[in-house]
């Protein structure tokens, strides 16, 4: 089981993970030995609530295909095991954050007494001003 959340987990086999050797720099190391990984979640076929997957879906990541096919590619570290937590760790962070949904605003009102308050305010600092005019003698 792979824990997402307190109320989202997925069963290991919808997760689909390959060993494929890394690009970029790293010489004879990179050259000989599978280390990055290549993790693929497909939404479509998961255990999630219609809900989740919907937002999944919906989400404007680049990562998504047009199947519905979540492709995270790890190859930050020089071992296959960090490269495959770092994989986890991306696809856990990726279903939180499509999956939260934000509370809606109310607005809020000021109360009797803060109005009352800011009225009375309002009268004090006008007759302090009409007390700075010209004086007649």
């Amino acid at each position: 089981m792979i824990f997402i959340s307190n109320t989202i987990s997925l069963n290991d086999h919808e997760v689909d993970i390959n060993a494929i050797r890394a690009q970029g720099a790293g010489g004879q190391n990179v050259n000989k030995v599978s280390s990055a990984i290549h993790l693929r979640f497909d939404i479509k076929a998961s255990s999630l609530s219609d809900s989740n997957k919907q937002l999944l879906l919906e989400s404007k990541d680049s990562r998504i295909s047009k199947e519905g096919v979540l492709i995270i590619k790890a190859q930050q570290f020089r071992t296959q095991e960090k490269n495959k937590s770092d994989a986890f760790e991306r696809l856990q962070q990726f279903v939180i954050k499509a999956t939260y949904v934000s509370k809606t605003r109310r607005p809020s009102k000021p109360s009797k007494n803060a109005r009352r308050k800011r009225m009375d305010q309002k009268t004090q600092r006008g007759r302090k001003k009409s007390l700075r005019g010209k004086v007649d003698f």
